[in-house]
């Protein structure tokens, strides 16, 4: 496929790492030169130098048959024209734009062929707000994915010493729970992972990821470590775009307090938050986290665009007491360092956005794509179409579907006249055309098998 990504920062990096190893063209355009050497010298991709928006420099790129334009600049309207400009004059058949300003987002009529064409929406502070939400709807888990709309979760835990089921084998877990399905897709201990079986042992500290229907997780979270209270009492440090969606998803069912350094946002947030607190002044300010009693306060989000900022004003309310640390780390070189000290999750909004970017760059019918472990391991919705003459999957035995070395199904949503079913994946279930398939992928280098094993063709032999 051949890509061109317009914007050479943190995003349009990620992306371009991720789609250079999947034997893609790819084409970047950016205004910093020495930026774009540097990736040219570390990826296999073309750069051009100039206004990704100008006709004559997407012409330099190859828009004429390109079949796809990214542009993920931090400029929304460049972003927005450089998509109006691909489709009227080069008709480029896929255009997927980076868009931050809500005022933008509320309008639906902006964004359709007969107005500003652009086919695919990511806006990065919807899906960082969305991904920070669910981590507080689910207390004690490191991430929360969801999958088939929120019917099936993957969610990471760290097991700790004296959960029911840490020191003994997996294939346990069913005789702790027996009314719950559940299946562990992978442990990661001290760093290595580990594709689970029957006879593995869970260990203290072993970072669990499980599926699961979303009303299961909390039980099977209790299997592997105590169980937190919920949140009460929330504290977002920084009102920026991030800051002020939260809120408001937040402030109907939680205690939230937001604190704004500027004036003028303050003023900003007060006035159209409903029932959450806006406090003028420095989240590093320790009298005043002490004056709104920090060591009562269940979750500290540091969310400003600071990652020094953020990392400093985490420790002091760590350390004055707060439950429970979450903290926006823009530099991702830097989120394995600062997780699991004083700061308990570090949140990527590169690692949460690039998955909603290759959801819809991947061949295949894929609905869902989460990037973890910093881009090494994947998550992967699919839906299987076909039959068993034209499909490698559909109409077979989960046990008898040849996957890729380091890949396992870990559920199936199925939909009936009467609604969806999750099913857990065991090795008897058969897959069905039109089945939502959860796979979860240890090392992504075999994604391109993954997309071949569920590629439909005229028969197989």
């Amino acid at each position: 496929m051949k890509i061109i990504i317009l914007g050479a920062g943190q995003v349009g990096a990620s992306l371009a790492e991720n789609l250079a190893d999947e034997s893609n063209d790819i084409t970047m355009i950016d205004t910093n030169d020495s930026r774009l050497r540097e990736l040219r010298d570390r990826l296999d991709i073309g750069v051009v130098n100039g206004e990704g928006s100008h006709p004559d420099v997407l012409v330099q790129a190859g828009v004429e048959d390109a079949d796809m334009l990214v542009a993920v600049t931090n400029n929304d309207e460049i972003n927005m024209v450089a998509c109006q400009v691909a489709h009227s004059l080069f008709r480029t058949p896929t255009k997927i734009a980076r868009v931050r300003a809500t005022a933008y987002l509320t309008n639906n009529k902006l964004f359709a062929n007969e107005a500003i064409p652009i086919d695919v929406l990511i806006s990065p502070e919807q899906l960082v707000s969305d991904y920070i939400h669910r981590l507080i709807e689910t207390p004690g888990a490191l991430q929360v994915l969801d999958f088939a709309e929120g019917k099936v979760q993957l969610v990471a835990v760290k097991a700790y010493h004296g959960g029911p089921l840490v020191g003994q084998e997996l294939r346990f877990l069913r005789e702790h729970m027996p009314a719950v399905d559940t299946r562990v897709a992978a442990i990661y201990r001290r760093g290595q992972a580990i594709m689970p079986t029957g006879a593995t042992v869970i260990e203290a500290d072993d970072e669990v990821f499980f599926l699961a229907g979303k009303n299961d997780i909390r039980a099977v979270i209790s299997e592997l470590r105590r169980m937190e209270t919920a949140y009460k009492r929330i504290i977002i440090a920084g009102g920026g775009n991030i800051g002020m969606r939260l809120a408001r998803k937040l402030e109907g069912r939680y205690s939230v307090r937001v604190i704004e350094h500027n004036k003028a946002r303050a003023a900003h947030l007060a006035e159209h938050l409903e029932r959450a607190i806006v406090l003028q002044g420095s989240a590093s300010d320790q009298d005043l986290l002490s004056e709104e009693n920090i060591e009562d306060t269940d979750v500290f989000l540091a969310l400003t665009n600071d990652d020094e900022a953020n990392i400093m004003s985490s420790m002091l309310a760590k350390r004055l007491g707060a439950r429970k640390v979450m903290a926006l780390i823009n530099n991702p070189a830097y989120v394995d360092l600062v997780q699991g000290g004083d700061i308990d999750i570090a949140i990527s909004p590169q690692t949460t956005t690039i998955g909603s970017l290759l959801t819809h760059v991947r061949r295949g019918d894929m609905v869902s794509v989460y990037s973890l472990r910093r881009g090494a391991a994947e998550a992967i919705e699919l839906i299987a179409h076909g039959d068993k003459n034209s499909s490698k999957v559909v109409g077979r035995a989960l046990e008898d579907i040849d996957l890729p070395q380091g890949a396992n199904i870990g559920a199936i949503v199925r939909e009936k006249d009467s609604g969806s079913e999750v099913i857990i994946a065991h090795d008897d279930v058969v897959v069905e055309s039109g089945d939502h398939v959860i796979v979860f992928l240890l090392n992504k280098k075999h994604i391109r098998d993954i997309e071949k094993l569920f590629q439909v063709g005229f028969t197989f032999f």
